[in-house]
């Protein structure tokens, strides 16, 4: 990555790639197919090569399968790695059951995630959501208390409110913020991301092609046991309305002589100096389109026709990002 290698997170927090790896496709989490893990290693490893050391997954990606490949992974090479860990979410056979905050229930998530990792310390922890089940000053106290111990460096939280994330702030320096994030969701820009600029606050945005809508591979309709049926974005009119908006994302792709894809995530880290896009890959042949997307830069005409075109509310229908 030629263009500004690596971003800060947070005001006063550790340096990392400007590019993030997303390692949940790398497991199975909805009952799904576990990819070839050989792969997945070697993606892991080819990442660290290129300079992503920022590498992102959740102790119930795989009910722990996503921690000990990339445990694997790093094995030999920990100080190439910046691990991020999410916790929190509880799943049985493959379902999402809910969330489980409790201060005891996080000194034990911890303990097993830095097993299965084969660390010693989590540079990156982070509740996957904040439900209001358990009051933010424990969730995040909790952590903190985890820093002192040495078993946790920095603090971050996903998919949260404006108001939850200065709440947790107030607690303890966060460093960053993990959430969905593109041309096609961009309901953050309304409060939660100038929260985040205010606070200091990185942000490492997912979700960069909205479930595959950007890539500009999609066609109407979708087979019926696509997942992505369930959301309304991707049904009857909608869908046609909003692969007709992915025509100019591929129109301008193709005078780039680049990707839909590409585009996509060059957008998102056009976006602010404390944005990293964070990639979703389990093959090494997703790595060259991705690492080269960081360099793609845009004329202020380029970048008026992305804004207007994919204006918030321009899309029709939701996608769970906006639950």
């Amino acid at each position: 990555m030629k263009n500004s290698t690596t971003r800060q997170l947070g005001q006063n927090g550790p340096i990392v790639s400007r590019l993030g790896l997303g390692c949940m496709r790398m497991s199975s989490i909805w009952g799904g197919a576990t990819p070839d893990e050989t792969e997945s290693i070697a993606t892991i490893q080819e990442a660290l090569d290129r300079g992503i050391n920022f590498l992102n997954t959740g102790d119930f990606y795989g009910a722990g399968h996503n921690e000990l490949l990339i445990g694997k992974a790093i094995k030999g090479r920990r100080d190439d790695a910046f691990i991020s860990v999410k916790f929190g979410a509880i799943f049985h056979n493959g379902q999402w059951l809910g969330m489980d905050l409790r201060p005891i229930a996080i000194k034990n998530f911890i303990n097993y995630s830095l097993t299965r990792l084969g660390i010693e310390t989590i540079d990156l922890y982070q509740p996957s959501r904040l439900d209001g089940s358990v009051p933010v000053e424990d969730v995040i106290g909790t952590i903190a208390d985890l820093i002192k111990e040495g078993k946790v460096r920095t603090i971050g939280v996903s998919e949260v409110t404006a108001d939850q994330l200065r709440q947790a702030n107030r607690v303890h320096p966060i460093s960053a913020l993990e959430i969905g994030y593109s041309l096609a969701d961009r309901q953050i820009e309304t409060d939660l991301l100038p929260a985040a600029r205010e606070l200091g606050i990185a942000v490492v945005a997912f979700a960069n092609t909205a479930e595959g809508l950007l890539t500009g591979e999609l066609k109407a309709p979708l087979a019926q046991n696509d997942y992505r049926t369930h959301f309304s974005r991707f049904q009857g009119e909608n869908l046609l309305h909003n692969l007709e908006k992915v025509q100019v994302l591929k129109q301008l792709a193709h005078q780039k002589g680049c990707t839909p894809t590409q585009l996509a995530i060059a957008w998102v880290k056009e976006q602010g100096d404390q944005i990293m896009p964070l990639v979703s890959m389990s093959r090494r042949s997703r790595l060259p389109e991705n690492v080269e997307a960081m360099d793609i830069v845009f004329t202020p005409e380029e970048m008026n026709t992305l804004n207007t075109t994919f204006a918030m509310g321009a899309l029709r229908g939701g996608t769970y990002l906006q639950r």
